[in-house]
């Protein structure tokens, strides 16, 4: 039911994962008011269901409250652990425990479209924010329930849908050949910072976890690379002196 874009890191492009894990998702989410079922989406058991007659303007009018920075209580349905145990092992054999509500921050929410009692909301929001839950939330805040009919991530930090590929044709591309081709750079990740190019001294400093310094370069985060373009790493300037944040360099 959940599909949309998963960021994959190959090689020493593992090294940046850190620097995206907790970069901001947006999802295209179906949202079925009247039903309620125990895993907060529609392929849950239904717990309760009962006819819900809530036009888009009313919807629209209690979507702010879930706005901005916030607690969310996470579902027994998720993979987080409890004793040593997933909660949706405990979930399956019947067993609710208690939650600690967990610090989210939905930074936008929107009806985009809807039909009936089934309606589509496009959702910006950080890590760790379960959008079944916001589903259920919102139902719950109508009085008539709610839960997550679809899921779609389109967005995840700088890695959009439309540059995605679907699973068969990375299926083909390995079998045929010219998956590299389509790898994002690693650099790219970083394109917000300024590029520096190294001498091949300094770039044998670098390498060497040597002292490094480049005079008139100006405070701040950059991308160094070697002399034949290689990327080395991102660094922080300060007065003039390179302090390393993480090298990708080969070795």
């Amino acid at each position: 039911m959940a599909t949309g874009v998963l960021p994959v890191f190959v090689g020493r492009a593992t090294r940046a994962v850190e620097f995206c894990e907790n970069a901001e998702k947006e999802y295209t989410a179906g949202l079925r008011l009247g039903i309620v079922t125990d895993t907060q989406d529609i392929t849950g058991n239904t717990l309760k269901e009962c006819a819900a007659s809530i036009t888009a303007d009313e919807l629209s009018a209690v979507l702010p409250r879930f706005m901005g920075a916030q607690k969310q209580i996470p579902p027994m349905y998720s993979a987080i652990k409890y004793g040593g145990k997933k909660l949706y092992e405990l979930a399956r054999r019947g067993v609710e425990v208690q939650r600690q509500a967990r610090d989210i921050t939905v930074s936008a929410i929107n009806l985009v479209s809807s039909n009936g009692n089934d309606h589509v909301l496009q959702i910006t929001c950080s890590k760790g924010t379960y959008i079944r839950t916001l589903c259920h939330d919102i139902g719950a805040a109508l009085g008539c329930g709610g839960t997550m009919s679809s899921l779609r991530r389109t967005r995840a930090g700088t890695f959009t849908i439309d540059i995605a590929l679907t699973l068969s044709e990375i299926l083909d591309m390995i079998c045929t050949g010219g998956l590299e081709k389509v790898a994002i750079p690693l650099d790219n990740i970083f394109s917000e910072y300024p590029d520096v190019k190294l001498s091949l001294v300094e770039t044998r400093k670098c390498k060497n976890g040597a002292p490094l310094s480049i005079a008139d370069l100006a405070d701040g985060t950059y991308r160094f690379y070697g002399p034949d373009d290689e990327f080395l790493s991102l660094g922080e300037v300060v007065n003039c002196k390179i302090r390393t944040i993480k090298g990708f360099f080969t070795v």
